[in-house]
């Protein structure tokens, strides 16, 4: 995460969404077609946030966004999230 070359601009951050599920409570493996998109992840890069409204969220916070928050990104072989932080819900 240290070498995370990105830096979101204003009030944008970068979530690293944890991974999907892959077994039910009881045990029934979830295949790749049925699993739910995350709703939980890790900021991994935060903006310098607008000239009034300082960032509530930082590196290594783990949050909770909505089922289609941000956009997806690629860099280097990993997925990300790029999302507004009002997009952000709250901080676990």
């Amino acid at each position: 995460m240290a070498g995370l070359k990105i830096k979101p601009l204003a009030d944008r951050v970068v979530v690293e969404p944890a991974p999907a599920e892959e077994k039910t409570a009881s045990g029934i493996i979830i295949p790749d077609t049925a699993k739910e998109k995350p709703q939980r992840g890790n900021v991994v890069a935060v903006g310098a946030g607008k000239k009034d409204e300082p960032m509530t969220v930082k590196e290594g916070d783990t949050v909770l966004y909505g089922k289609f928050s941000g956009t997806e990104i690629s860099i280097e072989g990993k997925d990300y999230l790029i999302m507004r932080e009002s997009d952000i819900f709250a901080i676990v």
